[in-house]
């Protein structure tokens, strides 16, 4: 059998092998039966089968393209294998046009209802705005007929009335009013059913080849404003123009302000603020300063809140942290050692570092840096401070760095109690510190301790050993008796203490001492009181400012940052500062040029006013000024110790219950700068009996602003102090009662309100002075007059007998048969007898 072609079947043509058996159709396919020497092969007939098959087994039909070496059964799975994959294919494809299909639907779906709700917005906001302008267009029009009305009216009542029209002329209709044409009109050009409005409109701001040109048409609005109105037509129709809003401010307002940085803190136009104070009668451009009560008048008028504040409060920012109870820490404490000359500090402070000082560190570098650590036997780490004499730890306490925890007083057991020990136990009564005395020297034969307890007695120090509450210790600085003793007393105390600092805050500290080093620049030795002090800190100290550029502990090495009570060279200042000057580290360095700005000018503003507050006037003034203020300290210094003790005597006997003068400091000699010191720090006069200021203090004196006073005549001195004190005494008020007056009939006047007609029946009556009502002898109203008349004329005061009109302040509750009551005060100075 053979094909249609007239070939034979594949696998047959050249070979002679098998022969055709039957020919069959299954369906669409087409197949011949093969028999060959092997085998029994069913193979499709060329030509024949599905499109599927036959198109993608183009080896089937053709032999010459078939690979060789391909048996019956390996093409039959070969082409299962393509007529498989084909059909995932075509599988794929109808997924994944019927799931496009489907997406394009949702999205048309989504598409439609947002059109949708977006047509309905339109046309409810066409309906309200229609329904708003029909209804301006109904008030117009009722207006109009109003005052159509009126007008006929008004012609009606001037002109003859008309005779009567008749019937058939009231039947006619009569033609519209012009006015309903006109709003007609008006409304279709508003709608843009005009002819051409809307278009014109549309076009009116826009810029022509041929207008330009020409150069005709004036000002145009330009393309941003156009394209701002189409944005705003566009929110108003989404429904989202409605305004914000307004954002009211706390607007930060000092002294004086310049217009437009007012603008500016109240996020305002500036020329909105300008037409403001025109409105106010203010004619102020934007580069002028106003006063803060216009300026508070004009934020409120902008509905925002006005905040004072003044050139001090650029220093709040240093004030602003507050310590939290679970971030206190336990912190060593700092010990300033003190004492006359030759008592043996310096040998002491010698032996304390040789014997106790952390092994290591550099002998010379502790006092260079002016403070140390000390570690003792049972663990505990001590801050001693190295400040040569009595005048910078005055200096600290005075510019309010309150350093010193401790002061151990060292007294030589063979010399006793001497005037720079008295001044020692003065400096640290006026600080408030606790004290710790040391006997030095007991190793020498003509010791005697006793004899320094017992005239410490004399200056209200009174030890342990002399059943006080201070504690004393007997040591020797050359053989290192009691060393131990000392530092264990010192730690003592300090438990009493319990000294804490917050160590995670921004540092604060206190300037030691400071010095211009030629290769480093401005260095400044700061012990630590608050917080961690870290390379890179910016910081504000005195007048002076910084960043800090490295840290120098007191063995010399250099550390990255510094605890409560450890002392270290700071490097970085853009000055040297004082000694005293506090040092606050700050957030930015913005804020720290500004604080030392406002301090370098408030510091220049101290120094050109003339004398500063500690004169016995500007004390007394204040005194008067500040009811709080009860004691007034002095100074004193006398040539001889009889003297001076004459003189404190007396000073102690002025006063009263309520004011008394309080001796800071008294001795013998001349006036030194540590008095100085000691009266700026505590704000007291210097008195000065038979003696005088030496240069140095003269100079501190006038550089300070303390007043010194010299006497030779103790009586003097005393009236002089006992005037001082007197102007601490409030003065005292009295009231004198000038006149009675009896109210006898009582009118209502316009503009004033209600008045008294009175007769003076005792005394004289004075629109000056206070009045009293009294109703059946019971004060109800107590303050001045508001006019008294003589008749009609205003005069100042009314004799008895005469008859008066009075009216009074903010009151007008008065009756017929009220007395008044007219008195005077006057205030008489108390003084001390």
């Amino acid at each position: 059998m053979s094909d249609t072609d007239g070939k034979k079947p594949l696998g047959l043509r050249g070979s002679n092998s098998g022969q055709v058996k039957q020919s069959f159709s299954h369906g669409r396919t087409k197949a011949v039966v093969v028999e060959t020497k092997r085998k029994r092969v069913v193979v499709p007939k060329p030509g024949a089968g599905s499109g599927a098959a036959s198109g993608s087994s183009p080896h089937l039909g053709d032999p010459s393209k078939r690979p060789a070496g391909i048996s019956d059964a390996e093409m039959e799975r070969r082409l299962r294998a393509v007529q498989a994959a084909r059909a995932r294919e075509a599988e794929d494809t109808a997924r994944r046009e019927r799931e496009e299909r489907e997406r394009e639907e949702e999205r048309q779906r989504k598409r439609e209802e947002i059109e949708a709700r977006e047509r309905e917005e339109r046309e409810r906001e066409e309906r309200a705005r229609l329904k708003a302008e029909e209804e301006e267009r109904e008030k117009a029009a009722e207006a109009e007929r109003a005052r159509r009305s009126a007008e006929r009216k008004k012609t009606a009542d001037a002109t003859p009335a008309a005779p009567e029209a008749p019937a058939a002329e009231r039947s006619m209709p009569k033609p519209a009013s012009a006015p309903r044409k006109v709003e007609r009109e008006r409304d279709a050009d508003r709608d843009g059913r005009g002819k051409g409005k809307g278009d014109e409109s549309r076009r009116a701001g826009k810029l022509t080849l041929n207008e330009a040109l020409s150069g005709e048409g004036g000002r145009q609005r330009s393309l941003a404003a156009m394209k701002r109105k189409q944005e705003r037509a566009r929110q108003k129709a989404m429904g989202s123009g409605q305004s914000r809003e307004k954002q009211v401010r706390d607007v930060q307002l000092p002294e004086t302000i310049v217009v437009q940085e007012l603008a500016n803190r109240m996020a305002e136009r500036v020329a909105d603020v300008v037409k403001a104070l025109m409105k106010m009668g203010v004619m102020a451009t934007m580069n002028q300063t106003i006063d803060a009560d216009t300026a508070e008048l004009l934020i409120e008028e902008f509905g925002h809140r006005a905040v004072r504040v003044s050139d001090a409060d650029v220093e709040q920012v240093i004030d602003s942290v507050k310590d939290a109870p679970e971030d206190l820490v336990a912190r060593p404490p700092i010990i300033t050692i003190m004492g006359h000359v030759d008592h043996g500090k310096t040998s002491l402070l010698d032996a304390i570092r040789k014997t106790n000082v952390v092994s290591g560190e550099a002998g010379g570098i502790t006092q260079h840096i002016g403070a140390y650590q000390v570690r003792t036997e049972s663990g505990a780490v001590l801050t001693f401070l190295d400040t040569p004499g009595h005048a910078a730890f005055t200096s600290m306490r005075a510019r309010g760095a309150q350093v010193t925890d401790v002061v151990v007083l060292v007294v030589a057991a063979d010399d006793a109690v001497m005037p720079q020990t008295v001044e020692a136990i003065n400096h640290a009564k006026a600080a408030g510190v606790p004290m710790i005395v040391a006997i030095n020297k007991c190793d020498k034969p003509s010791a005697q301790p006793d004899k320094v307890r017992t005239d410490l007695l004399q200056h209200e120090v009174v030890v342990e050993k002399m059943s006080g509450d201070v504690q004393d210790v007997e040591v020797s600085a050359l053989t290192g008796k009691g060393l131990d003793e000392l530092l264990d007393a010192i730690a003592l105390q300090a438990e009493i203490l319990e000294l804490h600092a917050n160590p995670k805050r921004a540092a604060m500290g206190a300037v030691i001492e400071a010095k211009l080093d030629v290769g480093r620049g401005p260095v400044a030795t700061v012990l630590v009181q608050n917080g961690t002090l870290k390379q890179g800190d910016i910081f504000v100290v005195g007048e002076q400012w910084g960043k800090v550029r490295a840290l120098i502990n007191d063995q010399g090495e250099r550390v990255k940052e510094a605890g409560p009570s450890v002392p270290v060279e700071v490097l970085g200042l853009n000055g040297t500062p004082e000694a005293g000057d506090v040092l606050n580290v700050v957030e930015t360095e913005a804020q720290a040029r500004e604080i030392a700005d406002y301090r370098a000018q408030a510091a220049k503003d101290r120094r050109a006013a003339a004398g500063a507050a500690t004169t016995l006037e500007q004390l007394m003034a204040k005194a008067k000024a500040d009811q709080s203020v009860a004691e007034l300290p002095v100074v004193v210094k006398a040539d001889v110790q009889g003297s001076a003790e004459a003189i404190v005597q007396a000073l102690e006997k002025v006063g009263n219950d309520e004011v008394r003068v309080r001796v800071l400091h008294y001795g013998v000699g001349a006036i030194t700068e540590s008095d100085i010191g000691l009266a700026e720090a505590s704000g007291a006069p210097v008195i000065g009996f038979n003696v005088r200021a030496n240069a140095p203090a003269r100079n501190a004196a006038n550089q300070k602003g303390v007043e010194i006073r010299y006497y030779s005549v103790i009586y003097d001195l005393v009236d002089d102090v006992k005037a001082a004190a007197s102007g601490l005494l409030s003065a005292e008020i009295r009231e004198k009662f000038i006149g009675y007056a009896e109210i006898r009939e009582v009118f209502k006047v316009t503009g004033v309100g209600k008045v008294a007609g009175c007769l003076v029946t005792e005394g004289v009556a004075r629109r000056s002075a206070g009045v009293r009502l009294l109703r059946d002898n019971v004060v109800i109203h107590e303050g001045t007059l508001k006019t008294l008349k003589r008749f009609k004329d205003e005069v100042k005061e009314v004799v008895s007998g005469q008859e008066c009109g009075m009216a009074f302040e903010a009151y007008d509750d008065i009756r017929p048969g009220d007395i008044i009551e007219i008195f005077e005060r006057e205030e008489v100075e108390r003084t001390l007898a």
